[in-house]
């Protein structure tokens, strides 16, 4: 037998095909008997690890007999096949019984067999017509393991690359997934990482195939350098960049990392703001990113052209519209000429003018801008060329993408219907209108599409629901109230209806409410919305002696109220309510109360002071109401432009025992600043009067603190009585020692000015939202209390009646105890205090802090950090806040 291939002659193709298969980059073969060691000692775990082997070795070439080409092939024998039929290596190469045998046609043989990736080794020989063919067959892959990898994860990994287990291992599948890898790492900035694949020897031909990980630092943006630019400082145009170079400042801006995109980007950003400047000829002559030797940092070099500067010439409006004048639309427009060129002018007139010719009915209006460049005076002359287009009609409405809400929810917010003009501000409304209703994405537009018609177009609403029930927790810590919990469930959009139903609770250790409401926004299909709210709520009051914090007045409220709203018109709602409220304020007796001669007991103004005393008993509250609201919010849930405003008035006395009439007025406005800067204003204010000559109760004054103002507590704003402690003849200085209660005013306001921050894409991929806010505000206008002088000790008293049934005061006899401090005949210690009544001024208190709002994973978060710039005598501010939910 003689040997003519594999292992002679045509075996020298064998390692150049496998090394031209695998590349320079994959390591020295795996000798045999490692591979079988490795096999024995594998029980399930990765066992020794070696290089995934470049070619088979080739053996010392072994003695060749010579062989007379062209005799014929009788039979060709195909041995070491395990899972392949003979038959199937055959169909792999060309060689055929009958043909003449030669080294050519033995050497495209093995060509052909290593070109399916199938073999590891192959060999060819021919003896007296009989040509013998010896495969052996690459391993079959068991598994893929990943280590290294931190910064990737096996599931973002494992779908990318193509070898998988029970697949043919071949070697230019390892080549291609150590590049996709690799390539994943540079898409995060790591260029650095390096992927070295080994594979470990199983025993029935099997392998585990180990892709070890080293990702390396990402790779920053060291330098960028600008080449070419007069006019602008490298800085202003690396402002203009979102790719920023790394310095301590940008620790966690994701902008300093290199990103091929971003870096094409900045290209157009770089044109985009020299075209605002009136360099119409600019141009980025080339753009290289260079890495440095360490591949840790890159250096960004640009060459700009800048050209000269150009001037508006003569700018008109051409239209073949018969309802537009061109001339009078000309006089219009933002540019004029002798005004430096600013190609954004040029795109926000060509969308004016687009949305201009909307609103009469052109949807399809096309506006052309024709140039005429003067290169000699360099002024860009400009005609706006309104083409002519047909009336459109609205042909159709169609609602898309809905499972759970009933079309007409979403239908009746058009402000279009089916064979109306088009009219583009119409659709801008009803693009709004449905946003608001927060059951669909925040991306959502109206999208217009051709009818069947020329003058016929289709408006669809293709809607991707979210969750609309919520089920809020929330969490706060005040110096007042201690911890606070509140929890609500409510569905925003019951049973497709568009209806909210809502149940909402709270407790603290001096407060708690339970309360049901219901909202109908279309009663029987009418543009009438109804809504109703039952609900209860105790609140204890409280003030602090001696560090200890003790009850003052508890009020209990049951209550109903019903509203009813029509719309006035597209942007202004009259709403009227009417609210019945049961209140019961009572003290602690045993506390507050002194016993008359007559063995009944009393209010005592020592204990509790005038103003407690007078608010105590059951009252019945009938109160009749009227509101004015203004709405233009682009989105009520997450508004970023326009105006809201309301006013209400309220009045008590149609049945009850209250009579009052209390005025409340706010209005907000927000502004889109651009590039995610959100500037939002609100202000507010109320007053309230008795009526029937009845004084303002406790219970029935204005009241601010948290939430209204960041930066001070729950009724930390305004009026209160101080009654600071008497010790030795010394006056206490530390306000846990101090009885604080607060009054609460008869007028108020409130203002806020707020600006949400914008951050990168990773920070809004998370839902962060940070602000920076500036709260201001004051209540006062109360009838100052009665204090009582105690600085030389006040004793209780009885009460008693004359003979025409009037109380009369009687002081009690006292006398002293071991100690010399004074006792009442009854034995209780008389009190030695100050009380001051402060706080009540229009004087503004002021506030300033940031916040952060963040779509967490376990629902919306909301944290506050404040301080307190102005405030007045009394006022009890508060720092830190916070509260966190979640949605279903």
């Amino acid at each position: 037998m003689v040997r003519s291939a594999g292992r002679g002659t045509a075996g020298r193709w064998a390692p150049q095909v496998a090394a031209m298969l695998l590349g320079t980059t994959i390591l020295s073969a795996l000798p045999m008997e490692a591979s079988a060691q490795a096999a024995k000692a594998n029980t399930g775990k990765t066992g020794k690890r070696t290089p995934v082997p470049a070619a088979p070795a080739a053996p010392a070439p072994a003695a060749v007999a010579p062989v007379e080409e062209g005799q014929p092939i009788e039979t060709i024998v195909v041995k070491g096949a395990e899972r392949l039929e003979p038959q199937t290596v055959l169909s792999y190469i060309k060689m055929r019984v009958g043909q003449s045998y030669t080294k050519v046609t033995a050497d495209a043989a093995l060509k052909d067999l290593y070109a399916t990736e199938l073999f590891k080794d192959a060999q060819v020989a021919f003896d007296g017509g009989v040509v013998t063919i010896t495969v052996q067959e690459n391993p079959v892959v068991n598994r893929i393991i990943l280590e290294g990898n931190k910064r990737i994860k096996d599931d973002k990994i494992l779908p990318e690359i193509k070898v998988a287990p029970r697949q043919i291992f071949t070697r230019s599948k390892i080549r291609a997934d150590v590049a996709r890898i690799i390539e994943l790492y540079k898409r995060q900035g790591r260029y650095a990482a390096t992927v070295e694949p080994k594979m470990v020897s199983l025993d029935q031909n099997r392998v585990d195939i180990v892709f070890e990980i080293t990702e390396g630092d990402k790779s920053k943006v060291r330098q960028i350098n600008i080449i070419g630019n007069e006019h602008f400082s490298d800085g202003e145009l690396r402002g203009q960049m979102v790719t920023k170079q790394a310095r301590f400042t940008r620790l966690f801006s994701s902008g300093t990392s290199y990103d091929p995109d971003r870096m094409a980007f900045d290209q157009q950003k770089l044109r985009q703001f020299y075209l605002t400047q009136g360099y119409a000829d600019f141009r980025v002559v080339s753009a290289v990113a260079e890495l440095t030797p360490d591949k840790k940092d890159f250096i960004i070099t640009y060459v700009v052209e800048e050209g000269k500067r150009y001037k508006f010439g003569d700018v008109k409006v051409e239209s073949q519209l018969r309802d537009f004048d061109g001339e009078k639309l000309a006089k219009n427009l933002i540019m004029h000429k002798g005004d430096w060129y600013n190609a954004k002018q040029v795109e926000d007139t060509i969308d004016g003018l687009n949305e201009t010719a909307g609103t009469f009915g052109y949807a399809f209006a096309d506006v052309r801008p024709q140039y005429d460049r003067d290169k000699e005076n360099l002024t860009m002359g400009l005609t706006f060329v309104i083409q002519e287009a047909p009336r459109v009609y609205v042909e159709r409405i169609d609602i898309n993408g809905n499972t759970l809400t009933q079309d007409k929810v979403v239908r009746r917010e058009f402000r279009l219907a089916e064979g109306d003009a088009f009219n583009s501000l119409q659709v801008k409304r009803s693009t709004n209108r449905i946003k608001s209703l927060g059951y669909f994405q925040e991306k959502f537009e109206v999208e217009q599409k051709p009818g069947s018609a020329d003058d016929r177009i289709l408006l669809e609403a293709n809607v991707e629901e979210k969750p609309t029930g919520e089920l809020q927790l929330s969490a706060g810590f005040s110096s007042l109230e201690s911890f606070i919990f509140q929890a609500s469930i409510r569905q925003r959009n019951f049973r497709g209806r568009g209806q909210t139903v809502g149940l909402s609770g709270s407790i603290s250790r001096y407060s708690k409410s339970v309360e049901l409401s219901f909202v109908e926004p279309y009663l029987m299909d009418k543009n009438v919305s109804l809504g109703v709210n039952i609900y209860r709520r105790d609140y204890n009051s409280f003030n602090y002696y001696n560090s200890d914090r003790n009850t003052t007045y508890e009020q209990s409220t049951t209550g109903i109220q019903a509203r009813a709203g029509v719309p006035l018109t597209e942007y202004l709602t009259a709403v009227g309510s009417y609210t019945l409220n049961y209140d019961d304020v009572s003290l602690d007796k045993d506390t507050y109360y002194s016993t008359r001669e007559d063995g009944t007991l009393k209010c005592d103004p020592l204990y509790a002071g005038r103003y407690l005393c007078d608010a105590i008993g059951k009252r019945l509250s009938s109160i009749v109401g009227m509101s004015l609201i203004y709405d233009t919010l682009d989105n009520r849930q997450r508004p970023t432009r326009g105006i809201t405003a309301s006013i209400n008035l309220d009045v008590a006395g149609l049945g009850g025992d209250v009579r009052y009439a209390r005025l409340r007025g706010n209005a907000s406005k927000f502004m889109n600043l651009g590039k995610g800067f959100i500037f939002s204003l609100s202000a507010e204010g109320g007053a309230i009067k008795g009526l029937a000559g009845q004084d303002i109760r406790l219970t029935d004054r204005f009241y601010l603190g948290e939430p209204q103002i960041r930066g001070f507590a729950i009724r930390g704003v305004g009026p209160r009585v101080l009654r600071k402690t008497i010790t030795d003849g010394v006056e206490s200085t530390k306000r846990s020692e101090w009885s604080d209660d607060a009054v609460g005013g008869n007028y108020y306001y409130m203002g806020r000015a707020e600006l949400e921050l914008p951050l990168g894409a990773g920070a809004r991929e998370m839902g962060l939202r940070p602000s920076i806010f500036a709260d201001v505000g004051a209540v006062w206008g109360v009838k100052q209390p009665t204090l009582t002088d105690c600085k030389n000790g006040c004793i209780p008293t009885y009460y008693t009646k004359d003979s025409n049934g009037v109380d009369t005061t009687t002081t009690t006899t006292s006398s002293t105890d071991s100690s010399g401090r004074q006792l009442t005949a009854t034995g209780n210690y008389a009190y030695n205090f100050n009380e001051y009544f402060v706080g009540d001024t229009w004087k503004p208190r002021v506030a300033v802090g940031i916040g952060v709002n963040w779509n967490s994973p376990f629902g919306p978060f909301r944290i506050d950090f404040s301080r307190v710039l102005l405030k007045q005598e009394g006022d009890d501010p508060k720092a830190f806040t916070f509260n966190v939910g979640t949605q279903f």
